[in-house]
Parts: C-alpha cells; structure tokens; sequence
C-alpha cells in the first residue's frame, strides 16, 4: 500500500516542540557584533543632515554609517528605475520606519542605546497615507515622474445597457501585516573573500542574488544559508535593505554581523499587504444569469513598487472565478504612498479577486431577491465545460463548483441555518444570525516559465539511506514529511532513511522562492522525477550483482529492492547497492506547461449583536478541492492556516495610519491577532477532483 494519500504526522514537529529547531537568531557566531537600524519618525520629507557624532563615541560602537559610507546599489524594482527603493535613504525618506542609518555596537543593547543618540534634520514633506490621498497627486513621492501612478493596465469598459438588473460598489480589502511569529533575523561574516549570510526568507537563490545585486558582488563569492524560518506568508519573499547591506558591515568592522528586528519594526517596515480599494460593477437579468462583470482595481503600492507590480494582475486573471460571465473587463492602477512596500500575503491578489465577485454576487441576488446559493449554483461553469478559457485568458482544466457548493451547504445544514436567521429576525432578540457563502477557484503554480521551474536531487549514501536535496524552502508547509513520503513511497525504503535537505546555495544547484502553492506540484515532482532516475540508474549497478543485463532488472517499490524479472526471490536492496557506488545521485529540473486550479465553497455562520456590532464566528464550514492529496493531515492544517488567516483580515487585523503617516498600529496592543480561542472548530472537508 502507498504512503502516499494518507495522514502522517509531521516528521519535524518533534523538533520544533522541543526547542529543537535552528533559527538565525541560534547561531551563536563567534565574535558576531550587533546591527541596530536607524529608521526615520518622518513619514516624507527631505533629509538635511544626519548627526551621528555623539553616536560613534557611545561605548561599545563599532561603527555609525549613512547611505554614502556604504557602496551598495538600489534594491531592485520591476516598475520603474526612478523609483528604485535605496539600501539606506540618503535624500528622501518616503515612510515612517525607512532606513536612515545603522549603528554596529559589542552589544544590542549598546547599539540600541547609541541609535537613540542619532539626531536627523528632516525637512517635512505633506504625507500620502491612503490610497485616496495618492490618486489625488496633489503630493508626489517622486516629483520628477508627475504622478504617483506606478503602472496600470485598462481594459475597454463594457456596455450595460442591455442588462435588465444592476449593482456596483466600492469593496475595500484592507491592509493588513504578514506578522511571522519570528520577526526577520539574519546574519553575514566574511572568510578571506567570501561572504556567507544566513537569513529566514522563502528561497535561497534569490535571496542571493538579491544580495549580490545589491553588493555588488559576484555569485561565486556569496553563500546564503536559509535557517529555520518562523512563518512568513509571503513577506519574507526576498531580502530586505536589512539583510542586503549586513555584508558590508561585516566587511567594514572585520566581524560577524547579527540583526534581529524587534515587532515594532516589523509591523512598521517588513511591508504590508492586501491594500486595494476596488470598484466592481455586475449586470444579469433578472432570473439571475450574470452576463456582465467590470472591476477597476487601485492597488496600494507604498513608498516604492515592489510585489504592487503584480498584486493586481493576479486579481484581473482571476476576475471572473468560478463563473460563467460571457463579458468581464479589469482595469488596475497601483499608486504610490508614503507607506511601507506591500508584499505577497496568503494568495497575493487571487483572494482579492474572490472577496470583490462574492460580495458583488451577494448584492446582486439581494436586488432580484434571489437566495445566495441558488444564483451561485445557477452561473457555476459545469464540469462538461473543460476546459475553459476564462474572458481573462486562463484555461481551467478541470472543476466540480456546484458539487463543491452543494457539499458544503450539505455538511452546513444550510436550509436549517435560513430558519434559525428568520426566527430570529422576527423574535425580537437582539442577537441575529449571518450567514456568508463564497465558491472561489485559486490559480497555483501560476506563471508556468522556466525561469519558475524547481530542482530537486536525490543521493543515495554510503549507509543505504538516502539524502534529498529540494529547492523549495519550508516555512510551516510540512515539506520535509512530504518529500521524505515521496521518496520512500518511490524506492521503498523507511521514511526515517531520508534526510532533506533545502535552503543553502552551496548544496542546492538551483531554487526559486516557495510560494504560490506551487511546492508540491514543482519541487514535489522534481523529487519524483530525481527519485525514478536514481533508480534508473541503480538498476546498471544491480544488474552487475545479480549477473543480468539491466534491461532484465526490475524494481520492486514495495520491498524497496532490485530483481530479475521472474525471480524476486533473489534481491539486491538498497545498501548493496550502495556498497558498490556511494554517492549514486540523480538530478531533476521540473517545469510544467500550464498552471492548476483547486477549488471549493466556504460556508461562515456568525452572530451579529445588534446593540454592539459585536461578531462572533460560530461556524466555518468548507469544501476545497486541491487535486491528489499527498498527505491530508497537512493539507488540512494548510486549510486551517488561511481561514484563521482569513477571519482575521474580516474581524481583527487592519494596519491604521494617522493623518501625517505614522503608524497607529505599532505594537500587538494595537495590531489585534486573534487567539486561538476566538475560532470555532473548522468544519473541514477535503475532495479530490483528479
């Protein structure tokens, strides 16, 4: 029987649970000093001066530098190279939390108390906190450009007239912080000409080349270590400023360099996310049939273009979700404010998309008086419509909408929850009842290049057990009891024989980040793929030993072993075969042609007091189909994941700035994140659509 499909426990919690786990802020450099970053309280201005004089004479400084002590280049930006966000604001700062300056001290604590004697002349500039204030260009963040505009794409705007019903809104989807329960930590050190640097970020790979773009240095002489990383959800995609500039540091002062950012810095500068401010327009007739869907998308981008350059592309693709809308036209602009950079969270644009057509659903079968469900169930595409090319240009291979819907108002109860709502709309009692739906198709894998393929590489030791090196870089998703299932279900060996191994540049030939839901079907089939050339190439070896030409040789998986074919009586395993040639390896560079698209429907139940506006989420039941399932206790707690991800963006999280750009919510006194005991138990429901 296949390991594969069922539910294993995760191999590395034990680690983790006993403060097993090796995080950068654990690497107990010898000699290592203390990188403190000076950020500016200004939220726009021109930078006059900087004093740093009474800073270098603090105990234990090493250094104090400023932009122009440091020869590090901008780092990079898709959108434009006028905009390119510095390593250090030298001229401009552009957001309360930017960095103006770094102190090196013995201690973190001497740095910090050093930094505190830093004083900057800023010139104050009107700030541009909000989406509204950016589109009104009355303050631009880059005067030379005219605008604070950074790119948008238009699509013709559609005609109406013919639709016999229909509503538009304003839908705000909020911003909000990524919040990893390990802030960013990072480390570098010098060794004659080469520079290591050790950081928690979602790929190794391009965390180097990050760096050695910003320094300036050849890819020969940089090696990035990715330690154990403590949450991320897309915000810890690529290097900060922070991390970049460590190396010079290091190199400058002739020591290890540590940072550790502090909460109060990461809600105030790792980058925010979510933040579009969309108008959507949907017309159909009036038995409910949708025919026309219009979406014009501000995507916020803070003080400088970063992952805004393609948030709203991923909303646009996905426009129309899982319905059949004949006319659908999106529009995007991303604008510029004096906010920190917004950065991929949980979807990065796709979960946008749904939260504005479900909601514009819902008001649309309010104006005819149709039942929520039935108008969703009535325009789902059906199964003998794949695949389907979207109005948006995507090609959905395969889906089951309505069944997902049906199951999950099924495992709802769904018609005894509408009666408990209109007994309680006519009790008189204070407390009433809300019910959500919402059917949404995701895109993984998106992008198919090869530039976005995964590595993967299987070696097997000299003790018969077996090492799998993966370009994928875990951050809670459970790779190494994934990968490790894949292997041993391919050659038949224990689970405990394979070690993984990810996240260092000098052992991985080739990574991209992990992210997009794209780790099992890249970098899990590129470990296939590797795995069933290591046993290609095993089979030459055990041919020798059973005397036998290797066409004859056949591999059994479930015994994990080689024979001639006919006689499984007589066997080579694994460890012979090691005994002969250590080291055996097999490499694999994985791409696919198309991208994927799991689905489901989500059903919430809440009670709204009517006297406090106070919402309590009762029930969360949901469907989601994501294909074949290699282990569906993980993937059950990846669901668990974004909804309590979810019903927080809806009832706790928001970031808040004041009027002059400063951050209200600095602290997690003001940044509110549930606990645990604020969810239900998650009613969770798992299909496989092949």
């Amino acid at each position: 029987m296949s390991i594969l499909g069922t539910r294993v426990v995760r191999t590395e919690d034990p680690r983790f649970l006993t403060s097993g786990g090796r995080y950068a802020a654990d690497l107990g450099l010898e000699g290592a000093v203390h990188a403190v970053f000076v950020r500016s309280t200004t939220a726009h201005g021109v930078i006059e001066s900087i004093d740093i004089d009474e800073a270098l004479e603090a105990p234990g400084v090493l250094g104090v530098f400023l932009a122009g002590d440091l020869e590090t280049a901008p780092i990079s930006n898709p959108d434009s190279e006028h905009q390119a966000r510095p390593a250090i604001a030298s001229e401009r700062v552009r957001y309360a939390g930017e960095v103006i300056a770094v102190v090196v001290a013995e201690t973190y604590a001497q740095g910090l108390d050093a930094a505190e004697l830093i004083w900057a002349e800023i010139e104050p500039l009107d700030a541009v906190p909000t989406i509204e204030a950016g589109l009104q260009d009355d303050v631009l963040l880059f005067p030379e450009r005219g605008t604070n505009i950074n790119s948008r794409h238009d699509d013709e705007a559609l005609d109406f007239s013919g639709c016999e019903v229909v509503v538009e809104a304003d839908i705000v989807n909020s911003r909000m912080n990524g919040s990893p329960i390990e802030t960013r930590v990072a480390a570098a050190a010098w060794a004659g000409d080469q520079l290591t640097c050790w950081t928690s970020t979602q790929g190794a790979h391009p965390a180097k080349n990050q760096i050695c773009r910003v320094l300036g240095l050849e890819h020969e002489n940089v090696h990035v270590i990715t330690t154990d990383v403590g949450g991320s959800f897309g915000s810890r995609a690529g290097p900060g400023p922070e991390e970049c500039v460590l190396g010079a540091l290091a190199k400058i002062v002739q020591r290890p360099v540590v940072w550790a950012e502090t909460r109060t810095e990461n809600l105030m500068a790792m980058g925010h996310a979510r933040s579009q401010n969309n108008w959507v327009k949907l017309g159909g007739t009036s038995d409910g049939t949708l025919t026309h869907f219009q979406l014009d998308i501000v995507q916020e981008a803070g003080a400088y273009p970063e992952a805004s350059s393609f948030l709203p592309y991923f909303t646009r693709i996905m426009t129309t979700g899982v319905y059949d809308i004949a006319n659908a036209s999106t529009s995007w602009r991303t604008v510029a404010t004096t906010t920190p950079p917004l950065r991929a969270f949980r979807g990065a644009g796709r979960p946008e998309a749904t939260a504005t057509l479900e909601r514009a659903i819902d008001l649309l079968a309010t104006e005819i008086g149709l039942d929520p469900a039935d108008i969703r169930r009535r325009n789902m595409l059906r199964p003998e419509q794949f695949p389907f090319t979207t109005p948006m240009g995507q090609v959905y291979d395969s889906g089951e909408y309505a069944r997902a819907l049906d199951q999950a108002l099924e495992a709802a109860d769904y018609e005894s929850l509408r009666q408990a709502q209109a007994a309680a709309r006519t009790s008189g009692a204070s407390t009433m009842i809300g019910i959500g739906i919402a059917s949404y198709v995701e895109i993984t894998a998106p992008n198919p290049t090869p530039a976005q393929s995964e590595s993967g590489r299987v070696v097997l030791e000299a003790d018969g057990t077996i090492t799998a090196y993966t370009g994928s870089t875990p951050y809670g998703q459970g790779h190494e009891t994934t990968w490790a299932m894949i292997v041993s279900d391919r050659m038949g060996v224990p689970m405990d024989k394979v070690t993984v191994v990810w996240g260092d540049t000098d052992k991985i030939a080739s990574s991209n980040i992990t992210g997009g839901s794209r780790s099992v079907q890249l970098a899990g089939s590129a470990m296939a793929d590797a795995t069933d050339r290591l046993i290609d190439a095993a089979k030459d070896l055990a041919a020798s030993s059973l005397e036998a030409a290797p066409e004859d040789i056949v591999f059994d998986r479930v015994g994990g072993v080689f024979h001639v074919a006919g006689t499984p009586g007589v066997a080579v395993d694994w460890p012979t075969v090691a005994t002969s040639n250590p080291g055996l390896e097999a490499i694999s560079q994985f791409g696919q042609n198309g991208a994927t698209f799991p689905f489901g429907t989500h059903v919430a139940v809440v009670e709204v007091d009517t006297e406090t506006g106070g919402v309590k989420l009762v029930r969360m039941v949901t469907v989601d189909d994501a294909g074949t399932l290699i282990n569906p206790l993980i993937a059950e707690g990846q669901v668990h994941g974004g909804l309590a991800a979810g019903v927080s963006q809806a009832l706790f999280e928001e970031v808040v700035y004041d009027e002059f750009g400063n951050l209200v919510t600095s602290n997690f006194g003001d940044y509110a994140l549930p606990a645990a005991s604020e969810f239900p138990s998650f009613e969770v429901t798992l299909t496989e659509t092949p």
